[in-house]
């Protein structure tokens, strides 16, 4: 029985390979970025599970089915690294609760789908509506173009939103605290690794800025970095934003750490134009650095400096340096272009207040703080 269920979904599998295929090549065609490609690749796995799962060919699938996708999905177990290795309190009889695939996690899959079948359905490969059931959704009409999803123009459909879809917990994002970043930063081994992380911390750069930079993008007399959109890294790297963008770094520490990268590690005898580049002098000299390069030299000094929060990643330093920034005062719009984003919400949550500001706002209500300044007054009369 389990040799026919095979041998009917083989066929089937056939078809949906083939053209999922064709729409991770369009994706790669259109500009997206070789991280975005695999990501739709890789998400689209999850989707291809659920069609051997029903027996089913891809073009079959109506909003009912779409549903049960979303079940199918909310019920797929977690195989993100170390999910499985963290202690559980909770149980289902007596056994340890299995980690699943969070909220976010499944709207990205389906948005990945629903942009498949979008894809499908304008090349004509599929002449059916979407079944990631959409609604017509006056509010995106009026939302700028750029803030659109990239298929958005190539249709004279009205705009519209999915309703297939979890609710997700919108989470603040995490910083480091002052003493993680002291004791990470203690922990770099070479002047490169400093100039990284100072990049990150101070500019607030992203992993992909900061690994595309160029040697003439930076200008330390006028002490700004510039975001240039380029396609062409060896190693893949991008820039997530196809906007460039001026970044000014007046900390001296950053800069300062660029420039003694340059003039005393980087290897000179290259014609590479691109900073980071592996040193030493192994096989892999004058290599430019890899997003998977970052990640080990970041775990291994978050390593090396005990700091086990498996949030502490390269990217939370520019979560540290947005809400820095955010708490210093930066007002939001300033902020939003600072860190290049394009949409107002991605940079809004930064702006919810933290805990210190909390609590300060609410001593200043009950008056603990003028009371404390009167105390002291009469302590000095």
């Amino acid at each position: 029985m389990a040799d026919d269920s095979a041998a009917t979904a083989e066929p089937l599998l056939a078809a949906f390979d083939e053209v999922s295929a064709r729409f991770v090549t369009y994706l790669a065609a259109s500009g997206c970025s070789p991280n975005t490609a695999r990501a739709y690749a890789h998400d689209l796995t999850h989707f291809r599970s659920f069609l051997v799962e029903q027996s089913l060919d891809w073009d079959a699938l109506t909003p009912a089915l779409a549903v049960d996708l979303l079940i199918h999905l909310r019920e797929k177990p977690s195989h993100r690294r170390g999910a499985g290795q963290r202690p559980s309190l909770a149980t289902v009889d007596g056994e340890p609760a299995v980690a699943r695939l969070s909220g976010s996690t499944v709207n990205r899959v389906l948005a990945a789908v629903s942009s498949f079948y979008e894809w499908a359905r304008i090349t004509e490969r599929f002449d059916g509506r979407n079944p990631i059931t959409r609604v017509h959704d006056r509010a995106a009409m009026h939302v700028s173009e750029r803030h659109r999803p990239f298929l958005t123009g190539i249709t004279s459909s009205q705009p519209t939103r999915s309703p297939v879809r979890l609710r997700q917990v919108h989470r603040l994002p995490r910083p480091m605290a002052n003493d993680q970043v002291d004791a990470l930063v203690a922990q770099l081994r070479c002047r490169r690794d400093l100039a990284i992380v100072r990049l990150m911390l101070d500019g607030g750069l992203r992993p992909g800025e900061v690994l595309g930079l160029h040697l003439t993008d930076i200008a330390y007399g006028r002490r700004r970095v510039t975001i240039r959109v380029r396609y062409d890294h060896p190693r893949g790297v991008r820039s997530k934003s196809r906007v460039e963008r001026v970044v000014d770094l007046h900390e001296a520490a950053t800069l300062e750490a660029v420039s003694a990268y340059v003039m005393h590690e980087r290897p000179q005898d290259t014609d590479t134009p691109i900073l980071f580049l592996v040193g030493g002098n192994g096989p892999r000299r004058h290599v430019a650095l890899s997003y998977s390069a970052l990640a080990k030299l970041f775990a291994r000094a978050c390593s090396r400096a005990r700091i086990r929060a498996p949030w502490v990643t390269p990217h939370a330093l520019r979560h540290t340096h947005a809400t820095r920034m955010w708490e210093g005062g930066m007002r939001e719009l300033a902020l939003q272009r600072r860190l290049g984003h394009a949409s107002p919400e991605a940079t809004r949550i930064y702006t919810r207040v933290s805990d210190p500001i909390v609590v300060a706002e609410y001593r200043r209500a009950l008056g603990l703080d003028e009371q404390a300044q009167e105390a002291d007054a009469g302590d000095v009369a």
